[in-house]
C-alpha cells in the first residue's frame, strides 16, 4: 500500500480502548526515535517544529515549515501527516502540491486565523478545493478551534465538522474539547476524531473508550525534551 493508503488504513476499525497514538517529531532524530519505539505513523506538529527552528507558534516561513517536514518524511519509512496550519494563505493545489513534494500523505489545516474563527461555510468550501486538488493523496485532518478559539459550545464543534466531513475531510480535530465532552462529540461526529492529549494526562485507552480514534500530542514532546535537555545543561554548568 502507498503511504496515504497505509495512514487511511491505521484509523479504520480501531477497538474502542484502542485509539491510534501519533507521536509528533520535530526534527529527524526525533522522527527515528519514535520509529524505532514501534510507531506506524508520525504528525508533526506546527508549534514544535516553530520552536525548533526559533520561532513563535505560527510565525515559521511556510518555506521553513515544508523544509522541515520534508526533513522528517525522509528519514522514516512510515507515513507523515503535517500541520501545516491554516495553509499559508495557499492557494489549495499549490498547498497539496508543497505537501506532497515534502514528502507528507496527510496534513492537518485548522480553521481560525490570527487567533479568530474562520466562517465554516467558506472555510468547508476552502476544505473542499483541498480535497479536489489532492484526490486519495491526502489524509487531510481539518480542526475544528470552536474549544481553543471560540466560546466553547459542543454543539457549534458538531455543526463545523459535519460541514468539514461533507467537504471530503478524512477526520476533524476538535482542538481543546474537554475530555468530558468527547462522548457528545463521537455521538454527533461522522467518521474518525482527533484528539490532542497532554503527556501526563488521562491514558489513550481512556480517551479511545470516551470517543478518541486517534490521539496527537502537539509540541508535548518537543517540550518534555526541551526540559530535559535543560536539567541537563543546568547539572553541566
Amino acid at each position: 500500500m502507498s503511504g496515504v493508503e497505509v495512514l487511511r488504513a491505521l484509523h479504520r476499525h480501531r477497538l474502542p480502548d484502542d485509539p491510534l497514538v501519533l507521536p509528533g517529531p520535530w526534527d529527524a532524530v526525533s522522527a527515528r526515535v519514535c520509529v524505532d519505539a514501534g510507531f506506524p505513523a508520525l504528525a508533526t506538529p506546527s508549534a514544535g517544529i516553530a520552536a525548533s527552528l526559533g520561532y513563535e507558534d505560527g510565525a515559521t516561513p511556510a518555506a521553513e515549515m515544508f523544509a522541515a517536514v520534508a526533513r522528517i518524511a525522509r528519514a522514516v519509512e512510515v507515513p507523515v501527516s503535517a500541520d501545516v496550519e491554516d495553509g499559508y494563505g495557499l492557494a489549495p493545489k499549490e498547498l497539496v502540491e508543497r505537501l506532497l513534494e515534502a514528502g507528507a500523505v496527510g496534513c492537518n489545516l485548522e480553521d481560525s486565523h490570527g487567533g479568530a474563527l474562520k466562517d465554516p461555510a467558506r472555510h468547508a468550501d476552502w476544505l473542499a478545493e483541498v480535497r479536489s486538488a489532492a484526490g486519495d493523496r491526502l489524509f487531510v485532518n481539518a480542526r475544528v478551534d470552536t474549544f481553543a478559539r471560540g466560546d466553547g459550545d459542543p454543539e457549534r464543534a458538531i455543526e463545523r465538522a459535519a460541514l468539514y466531513v461533507a467537504a471530503g475531510a478524512d477526520c476533524v480535530y476538535p482542538i481543546g474539547a474537554p475530555v468530558d465532552v468527547l462522548p457528545l462529540l463521537r455521538a454527533g461526529i461522522q467518521g474518525p476524531i482527533n484528539v490532542f492529549a497532554r503527556l501526563d494526562g488521562p491514558r489513550a485507552a481512556e480517551l479511545g473508550e470516551l470517543g478518541a480514534t486517534r490521539i496527537t500530542f502537539g509540541p508535548g514532546l518537543q517540550r518534555r525534551a526541551t526540559g530535559a535537555l535543560r536539567e541537563i545543561a543546568a547539572h553541566l554548568r
